[in-house]
């Protein structure tokens, strides 16, 4: 007769690395399962991305326009995960008091970043895919040379605009985050990331030059479009990831 053997039992607590991980499933799960973070991710840049193509407004400048508007919606795609769902998540979380017991847990402030990072980094993985693919079957041809650069600007985009989503999320109430989130969506629309900032007013195109937005469309078209490295654009997606992130380190607040 076999003795029964215990089931195993952990040998310690979980590591730093292990707890990231699980927070980083838990945010993708939390994104790739709601609805309107879905509406807002996906379906909202895959029509943007059918109705630029297959029509001839508004005008996007030289070059293919499967391919400028390519770049723009999927700069897009950077903008509606990184910062408008994260925001509206962040913010909502903070209210229910969900963010108080994380902060104060093992996962930490540390571990909630890493978390959405990651999070943030798959779900724009499955946007490249998805609107690649959908941009391929309508003609979409990218210059080679410039999808390393490409995926560089993306991760930089992302970063900024997940660093002024935690400012927000951080700093405003609830109520305010999601009408904020939603507005900043829609007029950045404008500001460089489907219409490129040389088809702007001068002096409106200055201001949208060294914004986030315009820095991200005009990185994605310099690369996908003319293969170039969009150093400037670099410059100043670093410059916002610092900036937000010093300010969300010094004002984000766990509760409201």
């Amino acid at each position: 007769m076999t003795t029964p053997t215990a089931p195993s039992v952990p040998s310690g607590p979980a590591t730093s690395a292990q707890r990231w991980l699980a927070q980083t499933r838990f945010e993708t799960a939390t994104i790739l399962g709601h609805g309107e973070q879905l509406l807002v991710a996906l379906v909202l840049p895959v029509l943007a991305l059918v109705g630029m193509a297959l029509t001839d407004v508004p005008d996007l400048g030289p070059g293919r326009r499967i391919d400028v508007a390519t770049a723009g919606v999927l700069a897009l795609a950077v903008v509606s995960t990184a910062f408008t769902g994260q925001a509206i998540a962040t913010g909502f979380d903070r209210r229910q008091g969900v963010l108080r017991f994380l902060g104060v847990g093992p996962l930490g402030r540390e571990g909630l970043i890493a978390g959405k990072l990651g999070a943030v980094g798959l779900v724009i993985l499955v946007q490249l895919v998805v609107l690649g693919g959908v941009a391929a079957v309508l003609g979409w041809r990218p210059e080679p040379a410039g999808v390393l650069p490409a995926l560089v600007t993306v991760g930089l985009g992302a970063a900024a605009f997940l660093a002024l989503a935690m400012l927000l999320a951080g700093t405003v109430r609830a109520e305010g985050v999601l009408a904020l989130a939603n507005l900043v969506w829609v007029l950045l629309l404008g500001l460089g990331i489907l219409l490129p900032t040389d088809r702007l007013p001068d002096g409106v195109a200055g201001l949208a030059r060294v914004l986030p937005s315009g820095a991200l469309g005009d990185g994605m078209r310099l690369a996908l479009v003319e293969g170039g490295w969009p150093l400037a654009q670099w410059l100043v997606l670093a410059g916002w990831t610092l900036a937000a992130g010093l300010g969300a380190a010094r004002w984000f607040r766990w509760s409201d």
